[in-house]
């Protein structure tokens, strides 16, 4: 079977290190260590984790040296489906990134988003906004999850065998 290509959001990184996702975080963590699957690397989410604590840039380090990370480089088309979702009021100027996240992914073809942020992405209602804008623009739809669903369905998948 294909190995899922999991786009990583920048809340999955900091879940590894706070209580309350931790487990979940660093199961995923584990799986794509394993090869179990495959991680999708922005230059937006590099950014913003450049700001993030060290523990959390260590983390990054690491997942980068694994060798199994797909970047994915700024572009003009991700751009443009940014402007799309924040033009249609999906997401507010302040959590652009977010929007771009999702920009990344959609245009990567990602298996799904994996998140921790249930205000803007893990959201039914969002997920369904996303997923208008991306068709009406000639995209794919988008899957996004939580690491803990992530990590219940691969574990679910190796059970099948």
């Amino acid at each position: 079977m294909k190995r899922m290509r999991v786009y990583i959001d920048t809340s999955v990184f900091g879940g590894c290190f706070d209580e309350e996702f931790k487990k979940p975080s660093k199961a995923l963590f584990r799986a794509i260590k394993a090869n179990k699957a495959t991680p999708l690397i922005s230059d937006i989410l590099i950014a913003e984790l450049a700001r993030a604590p060290q523990e959390v840039q260590k983390l990054l380090s690491a997942v980068l040296r694994w060798g199994n990370a797909e970047e994915l480089e700024m572009t003009e088309e991700a751009l443009t489906l940014q402007q799309a979702y924040m033009s249609a009021g999906l997401v507010s100027p302040k959590y652009a990134d977010d929007a771009l996240h999702v920009a990344h992914a959609t245009i990567a073809r990602a298996d799904v988003i994996v998140s921790w942020n249930f205000k803007h992405l893990v959201n039914p209602g969002q997920i369904r906004a996303f997923n208008g804008i991306n068709l009406a623009n000639g995209y794919g739809m988008v899957v996004i999850l939580s690491p803990e669903t992530v990590v219940m369905m691969e574990e679910k998948q190796n059970e099948k065998g």
